[in-house]
């Protein structure tokens, strides 16, 4: 998972996504599906994002699972 900071303060999460590339004015981020990380034809594409309003990009641990708990 892809956390991405636009310029106008807003912060995106791209799910699934295990790489990402310049592809034009755009940087794209891709889901190999297992494929360690390396894009190749098999490659899904997941989300765009306009390059110069990108502020950073960060590769974030998916949350941990809560687990339920009763009150006793």
């Amino acid at each position: 998972m892809f956390e991405i900071v636009i310029s106008d303060g807003s912060v995106e999460l791209v799910t699934g996504a295990d790489s990402y590339a310049l592809e034009g004015p755009l940087t794209t981020f891709f889901s190999g599906e297992g494929c360690s990380g390396k894009l190749s034809a098999f490659s899904q594409r997941l989300a765009s994002f306009r390059t110069d309003r990108i502020v950073s990009v960060r590769r974030v641990e998916s949350p941990p699972r809560l687990e339920a708990v009763s009150a006793s």
